[in-house]
């Protein structure tokens, strides 16, 4: 677990905006930490005078390769794979390892971000590979460039827990491919020991409002807040009967910090006045 307490990062410092009046000070980030430091939850925190910790509710395991192989799927009978995630690409290669499989040269991989793509850099030579994503910068244009390639035998990469907005999107433009389980997603156990007193929880997905329920069975929103990103996971939260404090992406807060950062600034704002 990573927490972030404020102030000494040697760059920007903020006035913490009616810091007193601010009822907020403690907001767990349902996600592992960021890698460096340039994270605008940092400068949040600093802003606000708030303690943010990173903590996920779920993480990722390897399937097993019998659990794998149950799903009689034959990796080399494709051409193309399409990957929604860096962790997608990790347990594919994973997979094709335990099972002793070379993947040819001629396979194409397609990508739902170009930050994906370059990821592969890390399994293949991305030079004489053939790596495709949507120039567009949004997940599901990753249709426009497996449309261009339609005679192509898909798999789809995903995890057992997972929307189907992509198998929807290769049905809808009569998309030969398959559907493959790599990896799996389980609940992240918090221990007796540590102490759950959030003022503000932050989701990203329907399996992280589960596993809230998983490890604490009796759970209270009360008056803590809730924040959430994505509208499958707003939709988990509204469905296990708890409040939706903070959504996103929306128009005006495309990103899970922006929607946040506006949410604590009305918040002190609101306390000021009291």
């Amino acid at each position: 677990m990573f927490t972030y307490k404020g102030s000494c990062r040697g760059h920007i410092f903020y006035q913490p905006l009616n810091c007193k009046a601010l009822k907020i000070k403690k907001i767990l980030v349902s996600q592992p930490a960021p890698e460096n430091d340039k994270s605008p939850y940092y400068d949040i925190a600093e802003k606000y005078n708030v303690k943010i910790e990173f903590r996920p509710f779920i993480k990722v395991e390897p399937l097993p390769l019998k659990d794998f192989r149950q799903q009689r799927i034959s990796i080399l009978e494709h051409t193309a794979v399409i990957f929604t995630a860096r962790t997608a690409i990790d347990h594919f290669f994973s997979i094709c390892e335990e099972l002793r499989i070379t993947v040819p040269e001629t396979m194409k991989y397609f990508c739902v971000t170009e930050t994906i793509a370059n990821y592969l850099q890390k399994f293949i030579d991305y030079r004489k590979r053939k790596v495709f994503f949507p120039k567009t910068g949004k997940q599901e244009d990753i249709i426009i460039p497996v449309t261009k390639h339609k005679t192509e035998k898909f798999l789809l990469v995903v995890s057992d827990v997972h929307t189907d907005k992509f198998v929807s999107l290769l049905e809808k433009n009569t998309i030969q491919y398959t559907k493959g389980v790599f990896y799996r997603t389980v609940s992240n156990y918090f221990s007796p020991e540590e102490a759950f007193d959030y003022d503000m929880l932050l989701f990203f997905s329907p399996a992280g409002v589960d596993s809230l329920f998983k490890n604490f069975p009796n759970y209270q929103q009360g008056e803590v807040y809730i924040g959430c990103f994505g509208t499958t996971t707003a939709l988990a939260v509204k469905n296990a009967g708890l409040r939706l404090d903070v959504e996103a992406p929306t128009k005006e807060s495309p990103s899970m910090t922006s929607a946040l950062d506006a949410f604590l600034k009305e918040k002190a704002k609101m306390n000021g006045k009291k």
